[in-house]
Parts: C-alpha cells; sequence; structure tokens
C-alpha cells in the first residue's frame, strides 16, 4: 500500500499508531544501525593498510559522515513530496549498495572505491537517521520523546548484530580481512528494507498553515540554535572518539577482536538507555537530561586521557554512548519542540544537516589528529566543545525560568 492511500489524515495525533509505528522502527533500526557498526569497526582499519598515507587511514569514515551529510537534505525532501516511507526506502537502496562496493573495494585493493562504498552507507544513515522523526509524526508532544526513545532503543540490537557480524566473518574471505562482512552489511540492510514495508505514515498532501514561516525565523529561535548546538556538540564529540578508538586501541598493541567489543560496548552504551530516556526526559525536563548527557561526554574525556589499557579504551567508549544518548535524545525532543507539523520535514531535515555537515569535519580531523597528535589530545577537544554547550543550556534553561508566564 503506497503511502498516499494510508488512511491517516496529516497532523492527526494518535499515540497508538506512534507506538506501532516507533516498534516497527526500532527493529528497522537494529539492522540499519548494525550496517553502520559494521562501517565504524572495520573502516578505518581497512583504510589504514589501503591508504597512501596512515594520515588518511579514517577517510572511509569521513566519506560515511559526508554520505550522512549530503543525504539529509534530499531525505527531507523526499519526505515532504513523496512520503516518509520513500524516504526511507531510497535510503535502503544506498544501504545495500553499500556493502557490495565495499566488498568489492577490499577485494580489489582499491582505496577510492572504499570510500565510494562508505559514501553510500552516509547517504543510508542519513535516512535511517530520520527513523526516530518519522516515529513522532503521530506522537502527542507529551509522548514523543517516548517514541524518539523506542526507536534508538532498537540500536542496543546493532550493538550486537554489527559487531558480532564483523567478528564472525571478519576471515571468512581470507586473506581479504572484513569483504564477508560487508556482505554481511548488505543483507542487514535488505531486511531492514523488508521491515520498513509495515510503518505507516501520513499521506503525501499536507495542509499548509494560513501563515507560513520561513526557515530562516524559524531557525534564529533560542531554542532551536541550542538544540542544534547541544546535537553538534553530542554527536561530532561522540564521532570523533569512535571514529579513531579502533585504530586507537590497534596502534596500542591491542586485537581487532578488542577493537570491535569496544565498538560493541560503545554502541550497546549509546542505545540501552533509550529505554528509560524518554521517561527521564518526561520526569525532569529535557534541558536537565541533555546537561548530564553532555557531562558524561566529558568524563569520556578523562576516562579516555588517564590510560592506554582495554579497559580504559572501553570505558570511555561506554561513557561517550551514554551520554550520546542523554544529549542526542534531548536535543531531537527539543528540536520537535520548534517546528508546526507543516515545517517539520524541513526543520528536522535541516537539523540533520548541521549536525552531520560538523560531524564530516570532526570525523577527517580525528584521522589526523590520531596520526600526528595522538589519543590524548582527541580526549582534550572534548572539554571546550562540550563546555559551550553546556553554557548554552543553562542559558536556555534560565531564560525560560525568567519568561513571564
Amino acid at each position: 500500500m503506497s503511502a498516499v492511500a494510508e488512511p491517516i489524515t496529516y497532523g492527526t495525533i494518535d499515540d497508538g499508531l506512534a507506538r506501532r509505528n516507533a516498534m516497527v522502527l526500532a527493529v528497522a533500526q537494529a539492522l540499519a544501525g548494525g550496517n553502520n557498526t559494521v562501517i565504524v569497526s572495520t573502516a578505518s582499519i581497512v583504510g589504514a593498510v589501503l591508504a597512501p598515507d596512515k594520515g588518511l587511514a579514517t577517510l572511509p569514515i569521513t566519506a560515511m559522515v559526508m554520505g550522512m551529510w549530503f543525504g539529509t537534505l534530499p531525505v527531507g525532501w523526499m519526505a515532504r513530496h513523496f512520503g516518509r516511507r520513500f524516504a526511507l526506502q531510497s535510503g535502503s537502496v544506498f544501504g545495500i549498495l553499500s556493502g557490495l562496493i565495499s566488498y568489492s573495494a577490499v577485494m580489489e585493493g582499491q582505496f577510492w572505491l572504499l570510500l565510494i562504498g562508505t559514501f553510500c552507507g552516509g547517504l543510508y544513515a542519513a535516512a535511517h537517521q530520520s527513523y526516530r522523526f518519522a516515529a513522532a509524526d503521530t506522537a502527542s508532544e507529551a509522548f514523543r520523546p517516548k517514541v524518539v526513545s523506542w526507536v534508538l532503543a532498537g540500536g542496543v540490537f546493532a550493538a550486537v548484530i554489527g559487531p558480532q557480524l564483523v567478528i564472525f566473518t571478519k576471515d571468512l574471505l581470507s586473506p581479504h580481512m572484513f569483504a564477508a562482512s560487508y556482505l554481511g552489511q548488505s543483507a542487514c540492510a535488505f531486511v531492514a528494507a523488508l521491515v520498513l514495508m509495515f510503518v505507516k505514515v501520513p499521506p503525501l498532501v499536507e495542509k499548509r498553515a494560513e501563515n507560513p514561516r520561513p526557515l530562516g525565523q524559524i531557525v534564529r529561535a533560542p531554542r532551536f540554535i541550542v538544540a542544534v548546538a547541544c546535537g553538534i556538540a553530542s554527536y561530532t564529540m561522540m564521532n570523533v572518539i569512535m571514529t579513531s578508538a579502533p585504530l586507537a586501541m590497534v596502534g596500542c598493541g591491542h586485537s581487532v577482536t578488542d577493537a570491535t567489543l569496544g565498538i560493541q560496548w560503545h554502541v550497546l552504551a549509546m542505545y540501552a538507555p533509550s529505554f528509560f530516556t524518554g521517561g527521564l526526559i518526561a520526569r525532569y525536563g529535557v534541558e536537565r537530561i541533555a546537561g548530564i548527557g553532555l557531562g558524561l561526554i566529558g568524563l569520556a574525556a578523562v576516562v579516555g586521557i588517564a590510560g592506554i589499557t582495554v579497559a580504559h579504551f572501553w570505558g570511555a567508549l561506554i561513557f561517550l554512548g551514554v551520554g550520546w544518548n542523554l544529549s542526542f535524545i534531548g536535543a531531537t525532543t527539543m528540536v520537535t519542540q520548534c517546528h508546526r507539523p507543516d515545517e517539520r520535514t524541513k526543520v528536522q531535515s535541516f537539523n540533520d544537516f548541521l549536525i552531520f555537515g560538523s560531524m564530516a569535519v570532526s570525523s577527517f580531523s580525528s584521522g589526523q589528529m590520531l596520526e600526528y597528535l595522538g589519543w590524548t589530545a582527541i580526549n582534550e577537544v572534548i572539554f571546550p566543545t562540550i563546555c559551550v554547550a553546556g553554557a548554552m543550556l543553562v542559558w536556555l534553561t534560565v531564560r525560560k525560568r525568567m519568561s513571564p508566564v
């Protein structure tokens, strides 16, 4: 059944439908997130072998982030003109292609082909990052943090699917390490596409507001600015550490399995709190929970600087994951409070465009920093970034309390 034919009126608040969509999207998130985890766990290691310069080892992950950046606005445009599900399924096509192209890159030893493969993976990520917004489309304001959390909770299973897929397949096509892992990545994207067929989304035709607001007016609102700042701080700092951690662990003498398991613990920490983050936001307020998340990201940097044992790496990645969950879900919830129903796709896609654009810069710079400055310097970058975002969050909280009721 096409999105147009589904019996959903635009702007309908239906928490039952939102709950159903969230469950379906959580399953798709588990598979799509597993796809991403394969790239994060392997691409920098493969890049170090294939790249002409060791400083370019993280460039494949940067290519993935670039794909996320370039894909956000087209995903929003497709969702607005052809429906949510069409946009999400378009991303699934690139997810399948990503694994196939990356497999070819490993088999042929072509670094540039690996970049194309991970770029396609980024286009896929741009689509599945919007799963959280798709679940919130028909949810009431009070219910939105919960459905966003439930969708991201699918990442708990991604934390198992992706790393275990890498561990069990990395040597199946020896001596071409990870070649079979990329074929498994394509299989995950294909199954996720089948699951997305069960999502029910609003129809194509949307009722426009009588006085539509231009995007520039919306994004100048203090709440949107702070939401973006928190989203950028949490996602870019998480990406800097996550991108370089596997390569840093191998460089410190730890095994590929230890590095992959480190990413598994990290992704589990990213998504496991999602089962209760929505409830915490509803009880204690979005600003407070987002602030706690930023603090935990700072704590991750402290642990990362303290030592280079497996325990230090894993501990830093776990704190980083939990901090990301609280701050990013908080930032996402704040974005949904900044727009009207008819403005949702353009505002949400612009938010993700800003976040993933900053991630592209951080992803590329992490490889250069690791090669020339070391693991400690990467962790030190977190402190000023988190302090700026935290200060903005405090300013917003004080401003809201001082505003007349």
